[in-house]
């Protein structure tokens, strides 16, 4: 049947189609108008379906800190190198296996296990000397040793072992807090898409949903950001922050001689923001295993009071930050974008302007660093690279060490994906 039977001969199909009582042939017209004159079928596709608000149990979200960490949720940490953002969620983790208080003086409400995956420190001589510095139940901190497969044992990738994870959770059972640091390796494809991030990421965030844990992801903060909205210089793509429900801000202040550092809530989706404490980082010798060590720990001070972008502003003013241009800021920009290597011209120019960067700076900017725009095929776009990391004329360029469709691959197989899933050892 066409979509025009039923119209008379010289009449308008416009009129025809008003005229249509039959659904079916009405819809049909409807389709054929809509797809520019070629009538398609519909793509078959998966069954959705709904559930009534009326028939949705409410909750109240469950805190392990009040308005600072929430269960069954994503949150970041984030922060310069040096401020001491993991030895801070060393410290959260002490609180929640002994069922200690927080630095606003709140009892942890939901004590438990805690797993911690470090892919930067080592156990033995960085993180239990540091969890025994806070003064954690070590019994209940367990260290995400490696996957072990068909071909035997492995590190950890938070990629690919998230279903692996998953079942040793079960086991253990009661696991209150998940730290991965840095949250960043959760991401097989580019940090730097939103699609991939929030493909990376939703694996972690389902996991702390089944198991009702908390998660805190330690990243850090994108250079030459300095006074802008803390949220915006997590690391990476936007979607790191946009996925978590609570982002913690930590930084550094120098007076003279004297230290101090301030830990601030910049986001909170479920609950208020701002405000944040004062913290230092002392120096502790802990006696263990028949021996002295000596660590880290947080000593936390006084409340602070504020919006975390004032509260940063102050924390990070500096003598030099006046003199400091935006060329200088679009140079520190495309030093920490093409560290890795060559990137597309027009990826770089977006993630520019994400990040508040004109095109004037960024092209003043790639000239002072001596960055000439290639072709990276005949067909392909243009690239920019640092000097002395260009790429061959007909090299093709990825985001990072696995090409885009090995990403997906492997973010499709992150749960429940039989050629991925591995054991995970505690």
């Amino acid at each position: 049947m066409s979509a025009f039977d039923g119209i008379e001969r010289g009449a308008s199909v416009l009129d025809g189609f008003t005229r249509q009582d039959d659904g079916p042939q009405r819809s049909r017209l409807g389709a054929l108008f809509s797809s520019g004159g070629t009538e398609r079928p519909l793509a078959a596709s998966a069954v959705v379906s709904l559930v009534c608000a009326a028939d949705v149990q409410t909750e109240p979200v469950r805190w392990l800190w009040p308005g600072w960490i929430a269960a069954g949720k994503l949150a970041i940490i984030g922060g310069a190198p040096g401020c001491g953002k993991t030895t801070i969620a060393i410290a959260l983790a002490a609180v929640v296996s002994r069922g200690g208080t927080f630095p606003d003086g709140v009892r942890c409400a939901l004590p438990g296990n805690v797993l911690i995956w470090s892919g930067e420190d080592d156990p033995s001589d960085t993180l239990k000397p540091r969890l025994l510095a806070a003064g954690a139940d070590v019994s209940r901190c367990h260290f995400i040793d490696c996957a072990r497969d068909e071909d035997g044992p492995r590190p950890f990738d938070p990629a690919r072992d998230m279903a692996g994870l998953d079942e040793a959770a079960q086991r253990l059972r009661d696991v209150r807090l998940l730290i991965a640091d840095p949250i960043v390796s959760a991401v097989a494809g580019d940090s730097h898409k939103n699609a991939e991030v929030r493909r990376g990421l939703q694996p972690i965030v389902d996991f702390a949903i089944r198991h009702g844990c908390a998660v805190l992801g330690v990243t850090h903060f994108t250079k030459g950001t300095s006074g802008r909205d803390p949220v915006e210089r997590i690391t990476g793509s936007l979607a790191f922050a946009a996925l978590a429900r609570l982002v913690l801000v930590a930084a550094k202040e120098r007076t003279g001689e004297d230290e101090r550092r301030v830990f601030v809530r910049a986001k909170n989706n479920i609950g208020p923001d701002g405000g944040g404490f004062a913290y230092a980082l002392d120096v502790a010798e802990i006696e263990a295993d028949g021996g002295t060590v000596t660590s880290s720990r947080v000593t936390w001070g006084e409340p602070i009071e504020g919006e975390a972008r004032e509260i940063l502003a102050i924390a990070e003013a500096d003598e030099d930050d006046e003199r400091r241009t935006q060329t200088d800021e679009a140079e520190d920009f495309l030093r920490q974008i093409l560290a890795s290597g060559a990137r597309q011209s027009k990826d770089i120019e977006r993630e520019a302007k994400a990040a508040g960067i004109g095109t004037k700076p960024l092209r003043n900017a790639r000239q002072r660093l001596g960055i000439k725009p290639k072709k990276a095929s005949f067909s392909g776009g243009w690239i920019w690279s640092l000097p002395g990391c260009e790429v061959a004329q007909d090299a093709q360029v990825a985001p990072n060490s696995h090409t885009e469709k090995q990403g997906n691959i492997e973010a499709q197989g992150q749960l429940g994906g039989e050629d991925l899933e591995a054991e995970v050892i505690l």
